[in-house]
């Protein structure tokens, strides 16, 4: 069987990108990659917007447009890059359970109590189920992937989805940090009576003892319960609101120093949660919850890159809420090789 190493001697990174499945159409597989991109094509609980589900589809079939040469990691690909095909039970209760999330979304949004209709908390129960038995398969998947020696990145699907893998690094690093890219803070609690809503991701995180801080950047829009929940957090959880980091560019100061000032705060080790609502909506459209504002995509690499340079070490990430839509993929591929790229070149030696 080829080596890793057999492999990057055979293959012309300037050719072009095949389309023979994998991310970037790269030829790796699970036993010769260095990192493990698990697409999971989920979205039951979104509240807006459906086809997020197809996201992580979307970002494997624009990959093999991308060139592969990035000045942040020139040989990034190296690393040997897999996307396994996700496990077709896991779109199949997608489809079955987004209706019935649905009809518990529409009763909450007039006014109905949950609780009061058997029928109802009985879907809810199923819904909840579900979303725990796709938690608990990401979290499986991972911690396999680690006792293999990969590094693993997530590719949404809403942004409930990278919980699993959240968990699982939890159990192998004490005293890391999370870097949050959204327009949203995710601090809810069970929104619309889901747990493991999009909406509620940073709330379950928050529950981990090892993750000692949150730093959040392109909130645009919160709720007043999030807002005390970061007041109440004794620093715990740093939120940079879109509009006040506008007042400070129009006002003159360099988004480098920004930059500066978002990342101080981080620990040595840092996962990256990059919804891509976090951005100006025109470069992800069909995202499952835009907002007006955010950040472009140069901007949101120019903070990351300083993450890298400031000698932390990215130890796993997820791309979550891209859409459906060809431009939407081509962003969200884009994105998602930026990040294999920082987290290699945040682990390699000087």
């Amino acid at each position: 069987m080829a080596s890793r190493a057999d492999i990057i001697q055979s293959f012309d990174p300037s050719g072009v990108g095949l389309d023979n499945g994998n991310f970037c159409g790269l030829p790796f597989d699970y036993d010769t990659a260095g990192i493990i991109l698990l697409g999971v094509p989920w979205e039951v609980t979104v509240s807006y917007h459906a086809g997020t589900a197809a996201g992580p589809e979307a970002v494997r079939k624009a990959s093999p447009q991308l060139d592969l040469y990035d000045l942040d990691y020139p040989d990034g690909w190296q690393q040997g890059l897999y996307m396994p095909p996700p496990p077709a039970w896991i779109q199949s209760l997608n489809d079955e359970l987004r209706p019935v999330a649905t009809q518990i979304i529409d009763a909450t949004e007039q006014g109905l109590d949950l609780m009061a209709d058997t029928h109802l908390t009985a879907q809810l129960e199923r819904v909840n189920e579900g979303c725990e038995r796709v938690n608990q398969w990401l979290y499986a998947t991972v911690q396999q992937a680690i006792t293999d020696g990969k590094q693993v990145g997530a590719i949404g699907g809403d942004h409930s989805v990278p919980l699993g893998l959240i968990r699982a690094l939890a159990e192998h690093h004490n005293g890391f940090g999370i870097l949050h890219i959204d327009a949203h803070a995710d601090l809810r609690q069970a929104y619309q009576g889901f747990p493991y809503s999009h909406a509620s991701i940073m709330n379950q995180v928050i529950a981990l003892p090892q993750m000692t801080r949150l730093v959040q950047v392109g909130i645009r829009d919160i709720s007043h319960g999030e807002v005390t929940t970061i007041q109440q957090s004794a620093g715990r959880i740093q939120t940079h609101y879109d509009s006040r980091l506008k007042e400070q560019r129009f006002a003159g100061i360099p988004w480098r120093d920004l930059c500066h000032q978002i990342i101080e705060p981080l620990p040595q080790q840092v996962y990256i949660s990059f919804d891509v609502d976090g951005l100006d909506p025109k470069l992800c459209p069909h995202t499952g919850t835009p907002v007006p504002g955010g950040l472009e995509l140069e901007e949101a690499f120019a903070l990351l890159r300083e993450v890298v340079r400031s000698d932390r070490q990215i130890i796993g990430f997820d791309v979550s809420e891209v859409g459906n839509g060809e431009w939407d993929g081509n962003v969200g591929a884009r994105i998602v090789y930026k990040l294999c790229n920082l987290l290699g070149r945040s682990q390699a030696p000087p």
